[in-house]
């Protein structure tokens, strides 16, 4: 694993990028969400791009987007794949008060990253996630993959008795404080991770946000029947291996009440109360 020089301030929202093979989109889409974070976003913040297993020329681009943007832009490289792999290493190692994450192809919104954050920043949610499935939410995309979604959380509310929306939308952030008591326990490092972190959080008494969003399926979405049957049975099993494992105890809940220690509060008009300097 290497890792670009670090960055001298700590940050306080701290937004990971899990990238595999993405260099047509990198460098774009994340010059694009560096400007809209100069533009919109009234706090301290930092990007760190997570490169699990790229073959292709990602991890050069992740490097130059670092030296491009020093103190914004970090770029960490895993030799291994698996988005829960990259979120799990980048988030245990986080100093950020809240840690976020975003799929590289933009599908969600950027409007909506301060209204996912805010809650967590404001102390009055541990997790928050987007829903493409609640009220409220836009969504632009195929027959088949809006089938499976709701499918695959319908499944969620009948085996694991979830009460979220949508477990798999790709725009997540967590309180540093529920993340260090969530992290050790997740064991999947691969699509599953969102599910398993998402239903440990709810079992622990943890407060989730559901944030709508609005979503469009990138052009070079892959709506491959095969991609999809492969993360689907994956996820089958993780669904066995966490009901099974909450059933016998294998699989340990945080205590109740993790993650509400008093953190920093965000005042959109005032900036950032009780934040670092």
């Amino acid at each position: 694993m290497s890792v670009s020089p670090p960055v001298p301030e700590l940050p306080l929202v701290e937004i990971v990028i899990p990238v595999k093979n993405e260099q047509r989109e990198l460098v774009d889409h994340v010059t694009r969400l560096v400007e809209y974070l100069e533009d919109s976003f009234p706090c301290a913040w930092q990007v760190t791009i997570a490169d699990n297993g790229s073959t292709d020329g990602t991890w050069s681009l992740a490097q130059e987007l670092a030296l491009g943007h020093p103190g914004q832009v970090r770029a960490l490289h895993l030799d291994r794949p698996g988005r829960g792999r990259a979120l799990h290493t980048v988030w245990s190692a986080a100093d950020a008060e809240v840690l976020a994450y975003m799929d590289v192809d933009l599908s969600t919104g950027l409007d909506g990253l301060l209204p996912l954050v805010t809650p967590l920043l404001a102390g009055h949610a541990d997790v928050a996630i987007g829903t493409r499935l609640a009220p409220g939410a836009h969504v632009a995309r195929g027959a088949l993959r809006e089938f499976v979604s709701r499918s695959y959380n319908q499944l969620l509310h009948v085996t694991l008795r979830t009460r979220f929306s949508d477990a798999q939308c790709g725009f997540k952030a967590l309180r540093s404080d529920a993340a260090a008591a969530l992290l050790p326990l997740v064991e999947d490092r691969s699509w599953f991770f969102d599910t398993e972190l998402l239903v440990l959080a709810e079992r622990s008494g943890m407060r989730i946000r559901e944030v709508p969003v609005d979503w469009t399926d990138s052009p070079n979405t892959l709506d491959s029947r095969v991609r999809i049957a492969t993360t689907a049975l994956a996820n089958l099993r993780g669904i066995w291996r966490l009901r099974l494992g909450l059933l016998t105890g294998a699989i340990k809940v945080p205590a109740p009440g993790t993650g509400r220690a008093p953190r920093a509060a965000l005042s959109l008009d005032h900036g950032i109360e009780g934040s670092r300097p």
